[in-house]
């Protein structure tokens, strides 16, 4: 008979930022698993519960007893099987020995590959019972533990200790072992909310059981409760909550019954940066902070608790006592990183190695500052103010703020300058000179924060580069990959008209003028931020023939790659594009084969008509093809070359290319190179070649 299973390992309190991926991982494979020795069917559900003191899983649907089945194993070949004599030969026999069948108990099949034997052996269906605990038992050996931990004398090992294990199929305990401990029917509540075990009757009743155990047992539902609650403790007080989908995660982690509280601290905090008192709150405390609809901070946050009292208000003193401290602390750390100054620290930067074979942060910074200023000039901006953003964008890694909270990097450079008097923009640039961080984080605004970004992650870009420090597989301890993407999108969805090539070399030569050595980069670099570039338009939904097509031709102005693909994108839909691409190919692999040194081709050599009116064509689209392209009107010069289609079928129709006489074999592949490059000139329309 169908019925749910259930399955419940009740635990001390477990990794709150692991828990979800715990769970999803536990019920993934005990469902795989179930799912494989078909005792779950495709009508089965699989329902992963968590909570920080249980993992649990249920499934519908699951079968008792395996159905019966017909096992297959395939033989040798019908014709190499039998001697003349229509005998078993040797290797008939052997497979038939570990088969455990008779010649007369063989089959025979057909397939695509001709005619072989087969045995078949009827196996009868086995017990849920016989399975499920050695199911679970595999399944907690593939959990994705870092680190795991034994208890009491036992040799069992977890993630933390293991305390019960709830077996059911409906109402019936499946008898089994799993870390020691002996399957049943009970588990418990809230820890303070609850008294006594609760006994499970059927397996479909487990949630409701809980449930009137104070225990939320679904991590989704909980999730979402939560939310609820902070979204109406907010609307009472006229406020919003700061966004942290990554502490709502956690702090569903943590609670069983979650309950909002709404807890205050002394005004006086708020001359603190509010970034420093939200991940002070958020990080240290997992409280959720207020902010008031002009995004400043209120002197008020929200607590979720695991305790549904009459009356919070020690709850809510004891969280306000407890986070004072943290505020204080905070506080303190401003104030003594003003006293200290700001800009004045740029000299310690010289004191602290950034890597062995690339200087310090101070040989960073001055190589940051100088291509800075070369990207700010190029932008018509001012290139005294991107060197100075450049220059300091580092400094407040020395700072006491920054060594208690990394996250702040940047954002406290930003506070100390302005208090230091420093210009907006200098100090905005040091803000966002990390962007973009993640992806769809926001870009840096204006030329000068651009240059200091762009500056900044071009110079780990070439110098990690230089020195052979690639990322490799899933590694990249430098954060290149992000770095390159941080590059192509500034560059293309500022978009800022600069080129990358151009970027990469600045970057060298500042490297290069500390006196680096360095192997050379410029072709690999440019190879690693296209393919970075292949895969972020990919993902953006660009045909894949129209990305290859466009990125062929090794585009180092990344601001003009989107105009490209709309106008390649544009020249596939004509009716000429599919003829003109297997042209485009058969050209290349012509002159593939031909001397590098082709002369342009001249009239007086020209002898078949048909090559003749592709000889005038080309002289006719030449010029408005790149005049086209010079004024990036990509889409007018493809329509230009769609023109040439009847030409160039006549060519390959009537006029042999690779004749014998060399004037004339070395004039017709001119003429054929001086069409690939006109048709080349967008992008390479041979990878649209069907």
């Amino acid at each position: 008979m169908n019925e749910t299973i259930l399955i419940e390992l009740r635990t001390e309190e477990l990794p709150p930022k692991s828990l979800k991926l715990l769970s999803d991982a536990f019920a993934e494979a005990v469902f795989a698993a179930l799912r494989a020795q078909e005792f779950a069917t495709a009508a089965s559900v699989c329902t992963p519960y968590a909570t920080p003191r249980r993992l649990a899983l249920t499934i519908t649907e699951v079968a008792e007893r395996q159905p019966d089945r017909v096992l297959e194993k395939k033989g040798p070949a019908v014709a190499g099987a039998l001697d003349a004599n229509g005998q078993p030969t040797r290797a008939l026999e052997g497979f038939m020995r570990a088969a455990g069948v008779s010649f007369a108990q063989l089959h025979r099949t057909t397939d695509a590959k001709g005619e072989y034997f087969v045995a078949r052996r009827e196996q009868q269906g086995e017990e849920l019972s016989a399975h499920l605990a050695a199911i679970v038992a595999q399944a907690v050996r593939k959990l994705p533990i870092p680190k795991v931990m034994r208890w009491g004398d036992s040799d069992h090992q977890f993630v933390r200790p293991v305390h019960s294990l709830v077996l059911l199929h409906g109402s019936q305990i499946v008898a089994g072992e799993v870390l020691g401990l002996g399957s049943g029917r009970t588990t418990i509540g809230h820890r303070f909310l609850s008294a006594g075990e609760i006994s499970i009757e059927r397996a479909d009743e487990y949630a409701a059981r809980l449930a009137a155990g104070q225990v939320i047992a679904s991590f989704g539902e909980r999730r979402a409760l939560i939310a609820k609650q902070l979204e109406a403790a907010a609307a009472r007080l006229g406020a919003r909550i700061n966004p942290a989908p990554a502490l709502l995660d956690e702090v569903t982690a943590l609670v069983e019954w979650p309950v909002v509280y709404v807890g205050a601290f002394e005004a006086e905090f708020l001359e603190v940066p509010q970034e420093c008192l939200i991940l002070t709150m958020q990080q240290n405390q997992k409280y959720f902070p207020l902010l008031d609809p002009e995004g400043r901070l209120l002197n008020r946050f929200l607590i979720v608790a695991n305790m549904q009292v009459d009356d919070p208000s020690h709850i809510i003193r004891g969280n306000e006592r407890v986070v004072r401290p943290r505020l204080a602390d905070a506080r303190f750390f401003f104030n003594q990183d003003r006293k200290a100054g700001f800009a004045n620290r740029v000299v310690r930067l010289g004191a602290v190695v950034y890597h062995n074979r690339l200087g310090s942060l101070g040989d960073r910074a001055q190589r940051v500052g100088r291509v800075a200023r070369a990207i700010a000039e190029r932008l018509g901006a001012d290139g005294n103010l991107a060197e100075r953003a450049g220059l300091f964008a580092k400094i407040d890694l020395l700072t006491d703020m920054v060594g208690e909270f990394p996250e702040l990097q940047g954002i406290m450079g930003r506070y100390y300058l302005l208090h230091e008097g420093g210009l907006p923009v200098v100090a905005d640039a040091i803000e966002q000179h990390y962007r973009p961080r993640f992806a769809g984080d926001a870009l840096p605004q204006g030329n000068i924060a651009c240059a200091a970004a762009l500056a900044d992650k071009l110079d780990a870009l070439v110098g990690f580069f230089g020195i052979g420090q690639v990322p490799t597989g899933d590694k990249d301890p430098f954060g290149l990959r992000r770095a390159a993407l941080g590059v192509l999108r500034i560059l293309m969805e500022t978009p800022l008209p600069l080129d990358l090539g151009a970027l990469i070399a600045d970057a060298r030569d500042a490297l290069l003028g500390q006196g680096i050595t360095l192997a050379a980069v410029d072709e690999s670099l440019l190879a690693f931020i296209l393919d970075r570039l292949r895969g972020m338009l990919r993902d953006a939904g660009h045909a894949v023939d129209i990305v290859e097509a466009v990125l062929a031709q090794r585009p180092t102005r990344i601001d003009l790659v989107p105009a490209r693909l709309a106008a390649v994108r544009e020249f596939q839909a004509l009716p000429e594009a599919q003829a003109l691409a297997a042209a485009n190919k058969r050209i290349g692999n012509i002159l593939k084969k031909a001397d590098e040194d082709l002369p342009e081709p001249d009239i007086a050599l020209l002898e078949e008509p048909a090559e003749k009116a592709l000889f005038e064509r080309v002289v006719l689209l030449t010029p408005l093809v790149r005049s086209h392209v010079a004024n990036e009107d990509y889409a007018d010069a493809l329509k230009v070359l769609a023109a040439v289609r009847s030409e160039v079928d006549r060519f390959f129709d009537e006029v042999m290319v690779n004749v014998h006489e060399p004037l004339l074999r070395g004039n017709r592949l001119g003429l054929l190179k001086a069409l690939y490059e006109q048709l080349n000139a967008v992008a390479d329309l041979s990878k649209l070649a069907t």
